[in-house]
């Protein structure tokens, strides 16, 4: 049976494994370097301390009286062994300027030479040094009994380095139980710290992370949604390369507000909202986009993950589908139309008039044809053709008079590719069909269309005889969700503002004479005709009164 390799250590166990060793270098750094302090200053204490007795007890005038004496020691061993005990030194000798000794803590050494140097004290210095003598090795001082100059004695005390050992010792055990407590307080701090990382890390190890950010890095950039993170301070902590090309952002966004990136007022506010939002649209200057927003909570508001989905394209194709379906139902209703006339004609041929029948026949066909050969004649653009004759049928399906400008003229082949065919019917559809829902029910209902070009531009303007759009309303009419019929509203005329942004164009609303609203939109022909300068039968100067056609 094969034996699985064992998971490696997680990076929070790596980080903790790491820190309780360095810590624990550090502890036992800080003890050596406090023990070899504490021993070296023990040592210059205590040989101040001998210095400083030593100094004393020579300069003391029964000693000075009784080093004259015929019998030093019996007066000077019984004061040597009181200064020894109560200064806490280990001896305190006097002896004779040869060494011979007077005073010592073990009697049977009085009489006997003293070990250790005396001769700077025999001229007169107080020195110190560390020698080995009958108790060990001390730390010793010696200073001269000086009777009117003259060296008459000499005194030496000392501590033992054992005493002195002994003291670092009880010094260093304090200093251990320190040193354990500052320990055990830096792994606890440290197994704390880690805890909290591993919640972070999700226990993975550093191998696992790497492969994670890369495959995060790798799946970022792949994705064609656009994706943005925004940190609890609503501030751009991450965003892939299509989010960038869908708002229109430059590589320097991280770490921008989002309220400070000129984004639209809907869709900043979109990003800056602490409530969710799911599949809403909004516009920027050239694209429709589907807007998720999630805020990630944990504990506390950590951010908002954003998604964007570009429906540029199918909001697009989705105007044309309603157009087609606009068509469809045209197309119905004229064959129930023809239907019914047929009918009438069949009627009056059963009846005997075929004179009345051939009448009515002939001024159907004819009415039908000028439409077409109206609409034909003046846009030879296909699209826009067929758009005008579609609108044409459902406006008089609803009541509505639709009627195309003398003065408009678009020739086949004029518009450059610049101008897509989708965005015209985006711009002119839109347009007519507001205007046909304002002035449905209204009497004397119509909506004037022109469509021309001029001045090296192409003027698309579509007038209604309803009620208009009210001057407080104006800044706010080209707004997403602006409309006058109710909630679920309120696109097209800002797809219409879009579409002639994304043109270089623009949008215009006014007051007609005749009340209603004028909408005027204006795309700069970016591709002249072959020929130049000189304006073909389609181009007008745009001068004097229009003439109107019922289309």
């Amino acid at each position: 049976m094969r034996i699985p390799a064992p998971r490696p250590r997680s990076l929070a166990g790596q980080l903790f494994a790491m820190q309780v060793v360095l810590v624990a270098a550090i502890v036992a750094g800080c003890v050596v370097f406090a023990y070899l302090t504490d021993r070296d200053q023990a040592e210059e204490t205590a040989r101040r301390q001998v210095t400083a007795l030593a100094t004393a007890v020579a300069e003391s005038p029964s000693v000075v009286e009784a080093a004259g004496s015929p019998d030093p020691s019996a007066r000077l061993q019984p004061y040597a062994e009181s200064l020894r005990k109560h200064s806490g030194v280990a001896f305190v000798v006097i002896m004779a300027p040869d060494g011979t000794r007077w005073t010592h803590p073990e009697p049977d050494q009085i009489g006997r030479t003293y070990l250790g140097h005396i001769e700077p004290a025999l001229r007169g210095t107080t020195f110190s040094e560390t020698h080995l003598g009958t108790l060990g090795r001390s730390v010793r001082a010696v200073a001269p009994v000086l009777d009117d100059g003259r060296v008459v004695g000499l005194v030496s005390s000392g501590i033992t380095i054992e005493k002195i050992s002994e003291q670092v010792r009880e010094q260093v055990v304090a200093l251990l139980g320190m040193a354990g407590a500052a320990l055990s307080l830096g792994g606890a701090g440290t197994y704390v710290i880690n805890a909290r990382l591993r919640r972070h890390t999700h226990g993975m190890n550093a191998t696992e992370l790497s492969r994670m950010h890369d495959y995060h890095e790798a799946a970022l950039h792949a994705v064609s949604e656009g994706l943005v993170m925004l940190d609890g301070q609503r501030r751009i902590a991450l965003i892939n390369d299509g989010a960038r090309e869908l708002l229109g952002l430059d590589a320097e966004v991280v770490g921008r507000s989002a309220a400070d990136l000129g984004l639209p007022v809907s869709l900043t506010s979109a990003l800056l909202a602490s409530e969710p939002r799911v599949d809403e649209l909004h516009l920027t200057a050239e694209r429709v986009l589907v807007v998720n927003t999630r805020p990630v909570v944990g504990g506390e508001r950590r951010g908002t993950v954003v998604t964007l989905r570009d429906r540029t394209e199918l909001q697009a194709l989705s105007g044309e589908l309603t157009s087609e379906r606009g068509f469809t139902q045209a197309l119905r209703s004229q064959a129930h139309e023809a239907a019914n006339r047929l009918h009438t004609v069949v009627s009056l041929i059963e009846l005997g008039r075929v004179d009345e029948a051939v009448g009515f026949a002939t001024a159907e066909l004819e009415l039908a044809q000028a439409l077409t050969d109206r609409v034909v004649d003046a846009v030879g653009e296909p699209v826009l053709a067929a758009l005008l004759l579609g609108k044409a049928a459902q406006a008089n399906e609803r009541g509505v008079e639709l009627v195309l400008t003398e003065d408009s003229r678009i020739d086949d082949g004029l518009l450059p590719p610049e101008i897509p065919s989708r965005d015209l019917v985006t711009i002119l559809g839109n347009l007519i069909d507001n205007a046909v829902d304002a002035t449905s029910g209204t009497p004397h209902a119509r909506v004037t269309v022109t469509a021309r070009t001029c001045d090296g531009e192409l003027l698309l303007r579509v007038c209604d005889t309803g009620p208009g759009i009210a001057e407080a309303d104006r800044e706010t009419a080209f707004d997403r969700g602006w409309s006058t019929h109710g909630p679920g509203r309120g696109l097209g005329l800002a797809l219409v503002r879009q579409a002639a942004t994304r043109a270089s164009g623009t949008v215009v609303l006014t007051d007609p004479p005749e009340g209603g609203a004028e909408f005027t939109v204006r795309l700069p022909l970016v591709r002249e005709r072959a020929g130049g300068g000189t304006p073909g039968p389609g181009r007008h100067d745009g001068g004097g009164t229009s003439r109107e056609v019922p289309v």
